[in-house]
């Protein structure tokens, strides 16, 4: 039996269970054995030499966004309109068979924006060469899920279903639960807090069904059984999702509104060129970037090329933005003077622990090189040597 039949005889397992508090234990048992399956499913079979054909571009710009949606949804055409790059667009299926990189130059950045194939439903089980295009989502900041306004809201659950089973999780932040393998000792539990979906015996069954038996684990939120599967198997992805509905030039104005007023939900028209603008911007609150721009000693600030830094990709305190320009930088750094919104009072003496936000201006302030040799009228300004004996003899007066 595969692994796929295996998963899916558990999943038929699972629906025939009732959910109460005796089958609670079986029930944290199975979503472990599917957790493990599946990473199984995730990796390279063996002896294969690890080459293929796959859809991963070069790294370019401040960030990355990731085109995923069914096939015919307008993806194609989103990218043509927002980064200028042309992808065949056709009024049939999977036109897109390769990964398509653009850049959309926004606010002083270059964002790279990838239009992937249409992935179906099974895509996480390799269908449609699905693993390869939700890989490349895996490496993306933010994740633009494009849907067809005029289809059911199905499409969106199958989506997320596909993406979560291959350990994306939209739109969550990581578990607060602290995990730590150890040699010897058992297992250690504890929580802060009083716990609703997790008791001491279902932690340890799900750990042995892990083969771990020394192991220490720290709660400090009422997380789910999901949740620990995910801290266990610590391959999880967390990326931000932003939803957009396309061609909404063919629904009626009370369903547009009603699709607007979802939440992290974007509702465009590639084909009447409506509300990409909007698009635009959401994306930029979504990414977080923040332009740093810096300001040389006794001159005026540089606003034609910032530093951009995100928390995604870093961190954005004054000591990411001084390894961002030299990584030697920061041992000379006495202090930083900052303007701006994340300053108090202008400017703002800092350190280096000290939080940037969008169009800063920074200065930075170097170390003064000591001088050798005393300080006041005890300081020597001659470059001479120190002993008689090494001075150079002069050469003899011509007579």
């Amino acid at each position: 039996m595969g692994i796929i039949e295996r998963i899916k005889e558990i999943e038929a397992e699972m629906a025939r269970t009732q959910k109460n508090k005796a089958t609670e234990y079986h029930l944290g048992q199975l979503k472990a054995k599917i957790a493990k399956l599946r990473t199984q499913l995730l990796e390279p079979p063996k002896g294969s030499s690890g080459g293929g054909d796959g859809f991963e571009v070069t790294k370019f710009g401040h960030g990355r966004v990731a085109l995923i949606g069914f096939p015919s949804v307008g993806k194609s055409t989103l990218l043509t309109m927002l980064t200028g790059t042309h992808s065949e667009a056709a009024s049939y299926e999977f036109t897109t068979l390769t990964c398509i990189p653009g850049i959309i130059h926004y606010n002083d950045t270059k964002i790279q924006l990838l239009d992937l194939p249409g992935i179906i439903e099974g895509a996480s089980e390799g269908k449609g060469r699905g693993r390869q295009v939700i890989a490349v989502a895996k490496s993306s900041d933010l994740v633009l899920m494009v849907l067809d306004a005029s289809k059911s809201e199905g499409h969106r659950q199958i989506l997320t279903k596909e993406l979560e089973a291959v350990g994306l999780r939209l739109n969550k932040r990581p578990p607060q639960i602290y995990f730590k393998k150890k040699k010897t000792g058992g297992i250690s539990f504890n929580s802060t807090l009083p716990l609703t979906h997790v008791d001491e015996k279902l932690c340890y069954q799900i750990l042995h069904e892990y083969k771990i038996h020394n192991a220490e684990v720290l709660f400090r939120e009422d997380a789910t059984v999901d949740d620990l599967i995910d801290v266990i198997e610590g391959n999880r992805r967390y990326i931000k999702c932003v939803y957009v509905y396309n061609k909404i030039d063919v629904i009626g104005i009370d369903d547009v509104d009603k699709l607007a007023r979802q939440p992290n939900s974007v509702v465009i028209s590639c084909n009447l060129k409506l509300n990409l603008d909007r698009l635009l911007s959401k994306m930029w609150e979504e990414m977080g970037l923040v332009r740093v721009y810096t300001k040389p000693q006794g001159q005026q600030p540089d606003f034609s090329d910032p530093v951009v830094l995100s928390a995604d990709r870093g961190g954005c305190s004054v000591e990411d933005f001084c390894n961002h320009i030299h990584r030697s930088l920061i041992k000379d750094v006495k202090y930083v003077l900052v303007w701006g919104s994340s300053a108090r009072h202008y400017p703002q003496h800092c350190g280096l622990g000290h939080s940037l936000q969008d169009e800063d201006v920074v200065q930075i302030v170097k170390k003064k090189e000591k001088e050798e040799g005393g300080r006041g009228r005890f300081k020597s300004h001659t470059t001479g040597p120190a002993r008689i004996s090494d001075r150079e003899k002069k050469a003899p007066l011509k007579t």
